[in-house]
């Protein structure tokens, strides 16, 4: 009997949204050959990450087997599945594989962080396939929010795992793949051990509408808009954008887009040839002088980013020649992701402030998700048929609910979140280790870990404020003047209605003229003192303990 065992392991994306990073292995135990999906991020907010550029996976485990890894596979150019591939891939250095639009994405990635573009290989659908050590993996085909997603048929000594990436089943989605059931009962046929699957919209209890239903409500919208009409959506979502534009040519509007992401994929949707017959755009220097009543803008920024192109524009002032004034219509044709309401309706509110008449995605009539509801996600699992189902991309309380429903209908399923490893080699999934998992952060020019301590000090000093205290002393250990203090952060004035630095200060020379030599010799209990009394005092005068960094200058 054979020792080789298949295992599973999520390093992102399981147990949350984003940041998506699955490892497959196959062959004896710690030493299997292993392959990775995707290598994505998730973003920062400000009471968890403030100051973050972008988050990515800790891939600690992985780096540290890179002489097993055979290959990285990428399913789609969403950045929660392909956004850390510049930044990460110098540590693991294995060949990438992906479809041509995905890999012109993947190479633009490689490119901006100095990686080689070379090593991003494009792989036509199945039934072409891929060897990658024991494995033989083949892209197919799947229907999304984004141009050439794909589900990974990956093909082992133990049996075939499909891992369905994010999906929805529409047969008519305006640019890219329609989901092909025939293709997928096809890839069935073998038998699917384990089936990896989407479990974003498992809560939603409706089956997932088609793209294609939208573009008569969005052209009756536009077409009954007064002023100027502007519209935001994901900068990925291709048929969006060509929904959109459509609607305004037909309305008699010029289309201008806006936002480098968005006119990025606009031209990697064309040079692949995924994206035909997209209305002619204008710059936005030509827009300026077209009459507000016949143009259409197209904008970044449908989650709030403050310096997308929605945002800068909400705050009233003229963006790229362009201004929203009274009158105008603007659109949201996206979906809020949780976590960025606040962001969202920051926007939507300085837009009422200007007269702006929005349109958000309350309604559903102008957006549809490009993740499966929970009937499609019964349907995928009905048209595997298979083993056991490995639920991922989503909350805990997703792939809880997932594993729910695979098992009212008989099916084995395991709850795996980031850092759990799954044997797949049995009758059932089974738990056979633990890795520790986390979060690498992308802070300006460096990457940090999130243990590290430097988002942590952040946050403190954002809920507490930051008090600098220099002493200076002679080499008699005596002061020389008083400590003085600089706030930030702090209100000036406490319950004495005296200066807190006053209050801070006259303190602190108190405490150092009580103070043994022995501790004003020694720089750790010195530092402990004052910091303290500092803390203290604060506390006493204004209810907050800031942090405080104690600077101790001695004369020679």
């Amino acid at each position: 009997m054979s020792s080789d065992r298949l295992i599973y392991l999520p390093l992102g994306g399981a147990g949350e949204v984003g940041m998506n990073a699955y490892v497959f292995g196959y062959g004896p135990k710690n030493k299997e050959r292993l392959i990775l999906v995707d290598l994505g991020v998730t973003f920062p907010d400000m009471d968890t990450s403030p100051g973050v550029d972008l988050i990515f996976p800790d891939i600690a485990w992985l780096e540290a087997r890179r002489d097993r890894l055979e290959a990285i596979f990428i399913t789609h150019a969403h950045e929660d599945h392909v956004g850390a591939l510049g930044h990460l891939w110098s540590r693991l250095g294995a060949p990438v594989y992906a479809r041509s639009f995905t890999a012109e994405i993947a190479r633009g990635k490689m490119e901006e962080h100095g990686q080689p573009e070379r090593v991003v290989k494009v792989v036509e659908p199945m039934p072409d396939m891929t060897e990658a050590g024991p494995f033989r993996v083949g892209f197919l085909p799947v229907s999304h929010s984004i141009p050439e997603s794909s589900a990974l048929v990956i093909d082992t000594p133990a049996g075939r795992v499909v891992h369905t990436a994010d999906f929805k089943i529409d047969r008519d989605p305006v640019v890219g793949d329609a989901f092909d059931d025939e293709a997928w009962a096809e890839a069935a046929k073998p038998g699917v051990r384990a089936l990896m699957c989407d479990s974003t919209n498992v809560f939603t209890q409706h089956p997932g509408r088609s793209e294609s239903t939208l573009g008569p409500a969005i052209e009756a919208l536009v077409g009954g808009a007064s002023g100027m009409f502007m519209a935001t959506t994901f900068a990925s979502n291709v048929a969006r954008l060509k929904t959109l534009a459509e609607a305004g040519q037909r309305a008699g509007r010029s289309i201008c887009l806006i936002g480098r992401s968005m006119k990025r994929m606009v031209e990697a949707s064309v040079q692949t040839g995924v994206l035909k017959g997209f209305p002619p755009v204008i710059s936005p220097e030509d827009a300026a002088r077209v009459p507000r009543e016949n143009l259409m803008v197209i904008v970044t920024g449908s989650q709030g980013e403050r310096r997308a192109a929605s945002a800068q524009l909400a705050r009233g002032g003229a963006y790229q020649g362009l201004e929203l004034k009274a009158g105008d219509t603007f659109l949201f044709s996206s979906r809020t992701i949780p976590g960025n309401e606040r962001g969202v309706l920051r926007v939507i509110n300085q837009l009422s402030e200007l007269g702006v008449d929005v349109v958000d995605d309350a309604t559903d009539r102008y957006h549809v998700s490009g993740h499966a509801n929970r009937p499609d996600l019964e349907a995928m699992h009905a048209l595997m048929r298979p083993q056991m189902v490995i639920p991922m991309h989503g909350e805990h309380r997703m792939l809880r609910e997932h594993v729910k429903i695979a098992k009212a209908k008989g099916i084995e399923a395991a709850i795996a979140v980031n850092g759990t490893m799954l044997d797949l080699t049995g009758e059932a999934p089974a738990v056979c280790d633990y890795v520790e998992t986390g979060r690498t952060y992308l802070d300006g020019a460096v990457q940090v870990g999130a243990l590290d301590g430097i988002v942590r000090d952040r946050i403190r000093m954002a809920l507490n404020g930051h008090v600098i205290v220099t002493v200076i002393l002679d080499e008699d250990d005596e002061p020389v003047g008083d400590p003085w203090c600089d706030l930030m952060g702090l209100a000036g004035t406490g319950r004495s209605d005296a200066p807190l630095t006053d209050v801070l200060e006259e303190d602190l020379s108190q405490f150092i003229g009580r103070a043994a030599r022995k501790v004003r010799a020694d720089d750790d209990k010195l530092e402990e003192g004052m910091r303290r009394v500092v803390r203290q005092s604060a506390l006493n005068e204004i209810g907050k303990k800031p942090e405080v960094t104690v600077v101790i200058s001695r004369l020679s």
